[in-house]
C-alpha cells in the first residue's frame, strides 16, 4: 500500500511506466497505420477514393520510419516537462506566467490540425474511458487534487497532438490524414488504451487503490440538449457499467478528448465544426447490450449461490419426476383457466391480479412438489420473473395471457437446463425478448385485438405447449419462425408499415440497380476517351436514370432502349469533331439528346434547376468537342459500346455485392414523399462500435426519434439486404429510411434511442433481484 512518505514518487514512477509502454507500442502502431493503409488501397472503392487510398499507401512507405522516430522522440520527453507545461504552439502561454498573445487571425491549416487532433483524441477517449477513469483516479488520490493538469502527458489530446504534429514534420499531408483516419483513429486508440491498462496494473500491484469508487467522478451540466432535454456529462451510471466491462462514450469521455461543452478548440473554423464539436460532447452510451444482461444474470447467480450453492452446478441432474409432473398438472390447470380469457371471442381480457393470483397458487403447489433446493430456488426465481413481466403495463392485456401460459414451458426448461440461468443467449429468453419488444408499442388501442401479430404469439405459445419435452430446441425453432414472421408482418399485414416498406423496397431497388449500372458503365468507358464531365454525368446522374426506367418501364422496354441509345449519343457527341460535316450532324442532333436527357433526369425526380445545372455542364464539355480538345471516338469502339448498353442487364454484378453508399442515397433521394422520407444529414461522427450497434438493430423494436424538429414514437419495420438500409415507421404510417452509417449518426449524437434501454427477461430479473435481496429465505420457502 502507498505510504503518505511515496505518494508523490509513486505518481512520477506511474507516467514513467505509461510513457515507456507508449514509446515500445509505437513501432507496431505505426506499422498497423501502414499495414492498414495498403489494406485500404486494396479494397473496392469509387476510382477517386481508390486513387487517394493508393496514393497514401504508397507515400506512407518511406516517411514511416522518420515520422515513427519523431513521435518516440516527442513522446519521451512528457514525464519531464513540469505539470503546467504546455505543449504545440501554445507552450509559451502556460499557466506559469507571461502575457496572453495578441487576437489573430488562425490559419486554416491550424484549425485543421486541431480538428484533426480533437477527433484522434476523441477516439482514443472513447477506445480507452475506463482505463483512463481508473488511473486518473488512483494518480488523483496520490497527488491529493481533483483532475489531471490540461496539459499532462496522460491527457489523450496531449498524445493526439504528438501524433498529428509529428505526422505533419515527417511530411506527409493532412489529406492523407483525413483519407486513413479510421485506421489512425483505432490504431492509436489500441495503443493508449494498452499503456493505461498497463499504467493501472503497476499501481495495483503497487496497492494503489485497487477499487475505484466513481462516485466523486459523477458531473451534471448545466445545458440541455437539442430536444430540451437536460444533458448529462461525465460517467453517469459508470460503477454498473464498469461491472460487465461496457466501453461506451460518455460524455466526460468526450470532454477529455479536448471538446468543451459548448465548443472546442477546432470551432474557430467555422459553425459547421463547432456544431458538429457540439454533437459530439452529447454522444449517448452504447445501449445495454449482452454485457448488461450478463452482468445482472451474474448478480443473479452470485445472490442465489449464497443460499443455495449447487444452484451455480450446470451439470446437475435433470428435474424429479415428481416435480415434472406437477409441471404439467399445472400447464394443464393454467390451458383451463385461461382458455376463456385466450379465445379470440372474448377479446382476451383477463385482470393482471386475477392472473398474478393464479400463478401464485401454481407456484405454491409446484413447491411442495419440489424435492431438492435448487428445483424450489428455481421455481421462486422463475415466478417472480413472470410475475414482473405480467406487471409490464406497456404489454397488452390480449397479449399478456399468452405470456402467462409460457410460464411452466419455461419453468420446465430452467430445471432441467441450468445454463437457463447461466447465458444470455438461451433461446427462451430470446423468444420472450422478441416478443416483447414487438408487442410494447406506445399505444396498444392502435393495434385491433386479434390481429396478426396476436394470433403468431397464441401459435407460438400453443407450439410450445404441444412438445413439452423438446426444451431448448422447440424454442429455438419458434424463435427463428417468429423472426421470418415479422419480415412478412411488416411487409404485407401491418396497416402502419405495410405501404411504408413498399417505398423502402422500391428505394433499395432503385439505388442497388442503380450501382450495377454505374459499375458497369465504368467498365465500358474506362479505356474509352471520354470526356470527364461526361463521364461524372454518366456515372452520377445517368446511371440513376437507367435504374429508375427500367424499375418502371421495364429492362427491356422501348422507352428504357431510348435512355441507353442517349447514353452512346452523348458519348460520340462529347467526342473529337474535326470536320464540317461531323460538326453539323452534332448541332443537327442535339436537341432531341438535350430533350431526351430532360426528360430522363425528370423521370428520375431531379429538379429544374438541378436538371439546368447538368445542362450547362454537359454543354461546356460538347463545347471542348468542337474545339477539338476532346479525343476522338473510333466508330467501331462506338458500335461496340451500343451492342453492350443494349445488353447491359445481362452484364450487370451480383446485387448481394453492392454496398448502397450514403452519398449515393442522398444524390438520389427524389422520391422522397410525405409517406417516406429519407435522412441524409444529421447526427454526430459515430464510433466503430457504434455502427456495430446500428447493424445489430432488430426488427419490430420501438424507438424515439428525433427528427426535423419534432420527437416520436417510430417502430424498427424493415431492413434491407445486409441491413444497409434501416426503415422506421410511426404509429401513424409515416417512414423514415437511413442508410447504416447515418443510422448510427444518430445512435451516437442520442437522436435515435431504445425506448426500452433492455430487453424484457433482463428487466424482469433485475426485479426479481430486487426482492430476493429482500428476502433471500423466499427461495427456500
Amino acid at each position: 500500500m502507498a505510504t503518505a512518505a511515496n505518494p508523490s514518487a509513486l505518481a512520477a514512477q506511474a507516467r514513467r511506466v505509461y510513457v515507456e509502454s507508449l514509446l515500445l507500442g509505437v513501432p507496431t502502431t505505426v506499422q498497423t497505420v501502414v499495414s492498414g493503409a495498403h489494406r485500404l488501397a486494396n479494397e473496392k472503392a469509387d476510382p477517386p477514393t481508390a486513387h487517394k487510398r493508393m496514393n497514401v499507401a504508397m507515400d506512407l512507405v518511406r516517411p514511416a520510419a522518420h515520422w515513427q522516430q519523431t513521435l518516440i522522440d516527442r513522446l519521451s520527453t512528457g514525464p519531464n516537462l513540469p505539470l503546467g507545461a504546455r505543449t504545440g504552439a501554445g507552450a509559451q502561454y502556460g499557466s506559469g506566467g507571461g502575457d496572453m498573445p495578441p487576437m489573430a487571425l488562425v490559419d486554416d491549416d491550424t484549425i485543421e490540425i486541431e480538428i484533426l487532433s480533437s477527433r484522434l483524441a476523441l477516439a482514443m477517449m472513447d477506445k480507452a474511458s475506463w482505463e483512463f477513469t481508473d488511473l486518473r483516479a488512483r494518480l488523483s488520490s496520490l497527488e491529493r487534487r481533483e483532475e489531471l493538469d490540461g496539459a499532462d502527458i496522460l491527457r489523450p489530446h496531449v498524445v493526439a497532438r504528438a501524433v498529428v504534429d509529428t505526422w505533419r514534420s515527417a511530411g506527409l499531408p493532412l489529406d492523407h490524414w483525413v483519407t486513413v483516419q479510421q485506421v489512425l483513429q483505432t490504431s492509436f486508440g489500441e495503443l493508449i488504451e494498452e499503456a493505461y491498462h498497463e499504467t493501472n496494473r503497476w499501481l495495483m500491484s503497487e496497492g494503489v487503490r485497487p477499487e475505484i469508487d466513481l462516485r466523486p467522478y459523477i458531473r451534471r451540466s448545466r445545458g440541455v440538449s437539442p430536444a430540451g432535454t437536460p444533458v448529462t456529462t461525465g460517467f453517469g451510471d459508470m460503477a454498473e457499467e464498469r461491472s460487465h466491462g461496457r466501453r461506451g462514450s460518455g460524455g466526460g469521455g468526450a470532454n477529455e478528448g479536448g471538446f468543451g461543452g459548448s465548443g472546442s478548440t477546432a470551432s474557430g473554423g467555422s459553425g459547421e465544426v463547432g456544431e458538429e464539436t457540439r454533437l459530439m460532447t452529447r454522444m449517448t452510451g452504447l445501449p445495454r447490450g449482452v454485457g448488461h444482461a450478463e452482468a445482472v444474470l451474474g448478480r443473479l447467480n452470485k445472490l442465489v449461490g449464497r443460499q443455495v450453492p449447487q444452484f451455480a452446478d450446470t451439470t446437475a441432474p435433470q428435474s424429479s419426476p415428481g416435480l415434472r409432473q406437477a409441471i404439467a398438472d399445472a400447464q394443464a390447470g393454467l390451458q383451463r383457466q385461461l382458455g376463456a380469457a385466450t379465445h379470440e371471442s372474448s377479446g382476451g381480457q383477463i385482470s393482471t391480479p386475477a392472473l398474478l393470483q393464479e400463478m401464485r397458487q401454481r407456484k405454491a403447489v409446484l413447491k411442495q412438489a419440489a424435492t431438492t433446493p435448487v428445483e424450489r430456488a428455481t421455481i421462486e426465481i422463475v415466478a417472480l420473473l413472470f410475475q414482473s413481466i405480467l406487471m409490464e403495463e406497456k404489454i397488452p392485456a390480449q397479449v399478456r395471457v399468452w405470456f402467462a401460459r409460457l410460464q411452466m414451458p419455461v419453468l420446465r426448461v430452467a430445471v432441467s437446463e441450468p445454463d437457463f440461468f447461466a447465458t444470455t443467449d438461451h433461446p427462451a429468453r430470446n423468444l420472450i425478448d422478441r416478443m416483447g419488444a414487438c408487442v410494447m408499442g406506445f399505444d396498444v388501442s392502435a393495434r385491433a385485438v386479434g390481429d396478426a401479430l396476436d394470433k403468431e404469439i397464441k401459435r407460438v405459445v400453443q407450439v410450445v405447449e404441444a412438445y413439452p419435452d423438446t426444451g431448448r430446441r422447440v424454442f429455438q425453432t419458434v424463435l427463428t419462425e417468429f423472426e421470418r414472421f415479422l419480415e412478412h408482418y411488416f411487409s404485407n399485414e401491418n396497416a402502419a408499415t405495410r405501404k411504408g416498406v413498399s417505398l423502402a423496397q422500391q428505394v433499395e431497388q432503385r439505388e442497388t440497380l442503380a450501382i450495377q449500372y454505374t459499375i458497369e458503365l465504368r467498365k465500358m468507358l474506362d479505356q474509352m476517351p471520354v470526356q470527364e464531365g461526361v463521364r461524372i454525368f454518366l456515372f452520377q446522374v445517368w446511371a440513376d436514370v437507367l435504374a429508375t426506367t427500367a424499375l418502371k418501364a421495364g429492362a427491356g422496354s422501348e422507352t428504357t432502349k431510348v435512355m441507353k441509345r442517349a447514353a452512346a449519343d452523348l458519348i460520340w457527341s462529347a467526342g473529337a469533331k474535326v470536320s464540317r460535316e461531323e460538326r453539323a450532324d452534332v448541332i443537327r442532333r442535339l436537341p432531341p439528346l438535350l430533350k431526351t436527357l430532360r426528360a430522363g433526369m425528370a423521370e428520375a425526380g431531379l429538379l429544374p434547376e438541378k436538371q439546368d445545372e447538368h445542362i450547362q455542364s454537359l454543354n461546356d464539355s460538347l463545347a471542348a468537342a468542337f474545339t477539338a480538345k476532346a479525343a476522338a471516338i473510333p466508330a467501331e469502339r462506338l458500335d461496340e459500346l451500343m451492342a453492350r448498353l443494349d445488353d447491359l442487364e445481362e452484364l450487370l454484378p451480383d446485387a448481394d455485392d453492392m454496398v448502397i453508399d450514403e452519398s449515393i442515397v442522398m444524390d438520389l433521394s427524389g422520391h422522397e414523399s410525405s409517406e417516406l422520407q429519407i435522412v441524409t444529414d444529421g447526427g454526430s461522427m459515430p464510433t466503430p462500435a457504434m455502427i456495430a450497434w446500428a447493424r445489430e438493430l432488430q426488427v419490430g423494436g420501438w424507438y424515439m426519434l428525433e427528427h426535423r424538429g419534432s420527437i416520436e414514437a417510430v417502430q424498427l419495420a424493415w431492413q434491407g439486404m445486409r441491413k444497409q438500409l434501416s426503415l422506421f415507421v410511426s404509429q401513424q404510417g409515416r417512414g423514415t429510411l437511413f442508410q447504416q452509417h447515418r443510422l448510427a449518426s444518430f445512435l451516437q449524437a442520442g437522436l435515435l434511442v431504445p425506448a426500452q434501454d433492455e430487453a424484457l427477461t433482463v428487466r424482469a430479473t433485475r426485479t426479481a433481484l430486487a426482492k430476493l435481496d429482500a428476502d433471500p429465505a423466499r427461495l427456500l420457502n
